[in-house]
């Protein structure tokens, strides 16, 4: 009997060792589906069916590729915000914008840095032995440090003098 719990144990270190060993990228949003079901996210609405004012402007039907009817985010985003899709070319109104907000510079790989950055952060904080070998989520206590408490910046602002017109007015009371 002793000898099965031994190795019993034995197994159960070498398993442990292994999980806590693992060079996979750090999951730390650890969710499990309950049921099988559509992803809500995958699923684009189309664009509505209009009907052409010349068929012969239709262009030509390739399986697999792109549609009229095919969602466009980032051309709908560029319209929305009133800019023209492929000019490259920023309006004359928008140059103190863009002034502003590269004033500090701008750095070309900031994806491949912030990733990286970020992998760094996940690998340092990837939760204990059990939290991996169960798949706890330990996304939020991870990033944690890096919360930034709406309420307490609110009041910083105001002490400061700095006017915040979208956060409701501060609460009068009577006394």
């Amino acid at each position: 009997m002793r000898i099965s719990s031994v190795k019993f144990l034995t197994f159960g270190a070498v398993f442990m060792g292994l999980v806590a060993c693992s060079n996979s990228d750090p999951s730390l949003m650890n969710l499990r589906a309950t049921q099988d079901g559509p992803d809500e996210f995958a699923i684009l609405p189309t664009k509505p069916l209009q009907e052409p004012k010349n068929y012969t402007d239709l262009p030509t039907p390739t399986p697999g590729q792109a549609n009229l009817t095919d969602p466009t985010p980032e051309a709908d985003a560029i319209a929305a915000l009133g800019g023209k899709l492929g000019s490259g070319k920023i309006r004359r109104s928008e140059g103190a914008l863009v002034s502003a907000a590269s004033r500090y510079g701008v750095s070309a790989n900031i994806r491949e840095v912030l990733a990286a950055s970020d992998l760094e952060w996940r690998k340092d904080n990837k939760g204990r032995v059990l939290e991996r070998l169960f798949n706890v989520n330990v996304y939020y206590r991870a990033y944690e440090a890096m919360h930034l408490n709406q309420h307490l910046e609110l009041e910083r602002l105001r002490r400061l003098g700095i006017w915040t017109p979208a956060a409701p007015p501060e609460a009068v009371t009577d006394r």
